[in-house]
């Protein structure tokens, strides 16, 4: 397949990822049922943004001129790719760009994430047969050419003994922080609720982390958050913030919650489902550079940084950990 032929298959496959037909609306289901993190609207959220921001015509075309791609891979590279599986389609970058750069992916799903990807695949194969040779789903990955594999500290380490002969891209655990001056509008603070609360905070791309100034008024962040007051009602998430808030009563913690989503004061970057930590400071520039180049921060949400309310949805370009795929695909 030359580079327009899969182009358009990608422009198809955006399209039918839109359409609400009865069969992708029961992989869905089918999604939710396997992994309750999966609820019905986090995967049409995660949906919307790439075929908006992935999958649109005119955005590929230019992406694909931006790299200089040929029409045509003379040698194709066998990648292996291990996807992760905390928010739905989490490794579908790492799939496109595979996929546009010409070479044949060999998928290691998560277990977490694995109906939405191949039922995706499947329709692609239905639609066009000479694309099967570009997707391979496999539980072992053995003889590829290169790999991109995604996981947490301890595996990262894992895939380095694995693949230090091959060239390879490895993530670790990463997370987003956003940086608070007190002059956020009610509009930002409710999309910074968005940035939060999304995918139940389970992203490398939701804020775990806020600094603020002293002295912050924490009440219309609160009224805020209740955009997202229905996590209550979902027993996984319920369980998580009734656990973190007993931990914070025993150990006589200081805290501030809305009923669903609970502030405490902790330096920690990560906190766990249903807490968001805070730090406050008194010099932002300081702040600012301590987090700028952090290899633990995938995304800074401020005024001079990503606005509120958009880190959950990545340009093509917006690469995880920083790292150029498609310039380490190309010159494979």
């Amino acid at each position: 397949m030359n580079l327009q032929h899969r182009l358009d298959l990608l422009v198809r496959l955006g399209q039918y990822m839109n359409n609400k037909s009865a069969e992708w609306q029961q992989a869905k289901e089918k999604a939710f049922q396997k992994n309750n993190w999966f609820i019905l609207p986090f995967i049409d959220t995660a949906v919307a943004g790439i075929v908006q921001n992935f999958l649109e015509k005119e955005k590929l075309q230019q992406f694909a001129k931006a790299y200089d791609l040929p029409q045509q891979v003379p040698n194709p590279k066998k990648v292996g790719l291990v996807m992760a599986g905390n928010i739905p389609l989490v490794g579908f970058h790492d799939l496109l760009c595979t996929f546009l750069t010409g070479h044949y992916s060999f998928i290691k799903l998560s277990s977490k994430d694995d109906v939405l990807l191949e039922h995706l695949l499947k329709k692609m194969m239905e639609w066009e047969p000479d694309v099967a040779p570009y997707f391979t789903i496999s539980s072992l990955l053995k003889n590829c050419d290169a790999y991109i594999a995604t996981g947490s500290d301890n595996t990262a380490r894992y895939f380095e003994y694995y693949f230090e002969k091959y060239p390879h891209i490895i993530r670790r655990n990463r997370t987003s922080v956003a940086i608070l001056t007190g002059n956020e509008t009610e509009e930002e603070l409710t999309k910074l609720a968005d940035d939060v609360h999304l995918y139940f905070g389970l992203g490398c791309r939701n804020v775990t982390k806020l600094y603020v100034p002293e002295g912050y008024d924490f009440v219309p962040l609160l009224a805020a958050f209740n955009k997202y007051s229905f996590l209550s009602d979902l027993n996984k998430y319920k369980n998580n913030y009734d656990y973190n808030f007993a931990i914070h009563l025993l150990n006589k913690k200081y805290y501030m919650t809305n009923g669903t989503t609970l502030l405490i004061e902790d330096a920690a970057l990560f906190s766990p489902i249903s807490q968001v930590n805070y730090e406050q400071y008194t010099n932002l520039v300081e702040v600012e550079k301590s987090l700028v180049g952090n290899e633990k921060v995938q995304c800074i949400i401020g005024s001079n940084f990503t606005q509120f309310g958009i880190s959950q949805f990545p340009q093509l370009t917006d690469f995880a950990d920083g790292i150029d795929t498609v310039k380490f695909l190309k010159h494979l």
